[in-house]
């Protein structure tokens, strides 16, 4: 929660299992019948949006490089700038740890590139490349 500024009911990364500064990072996220979006997502038959599966990536990509760029306290964000190649394989059903496996790809001051790939007991829920640029947080207005 440290290196991350979202909070529930936005903030989809539980647990850090491993991180590799500069390299990579490895996460999770415990998926559970009490997430708001299940309410309406499907009855009956409750599924992850997949745009969270894709959030919950780039958050974990967030942690990655705050702490590869050492901005841990600086109050920088990580903002999404681009998404490409999304392939969602499996449905996330409530219940499932969602493992999340992030990398970086290319690694600037500003801008970085990773590629995520979302895992539920070893086979591939989601799949991804996205870009993001670090920033500092809006003014308030």
């Amino acid at each position: 929660m440290a290196a991350l500024p979202h909070r529930y009911p936005m903030l989809l990364v539980d647990r850090v299992e491993q991180l590799v500064p500069d390299v990579s990072i490895t996460a999770i996220k415990a998926v559970t019948i009490n997430e708001q979006f299940f309410q309406g997502h499907f009855p009956g038959r409750p599924i992850m949006p997949g745009v969270l599966i894709v959030e919950a990536l780039a958050q974990a990509a967030g942690v990655l490089a705050v702490e590869s760029l050492g901005l841990a306290g600086t109050g920088k964000l990580v903002y999404f700038m681009s998404i490409d190649g999304v392939k969602f394989r499996k449905p996330v059903e409530p219940g499932v740890l969602l493992r999340l496996e992030v990398s970086f790809l290319q690694k600037r001051s500003r801008v970085c590139k990773f590629a995520g790939r979302a895992l539920i007991d070893g086979e591939l829920a989601a799949e991804c490349e996205f870009t993001a640029m670090i920033a500092d947080p809006p003014a308030a207005a």
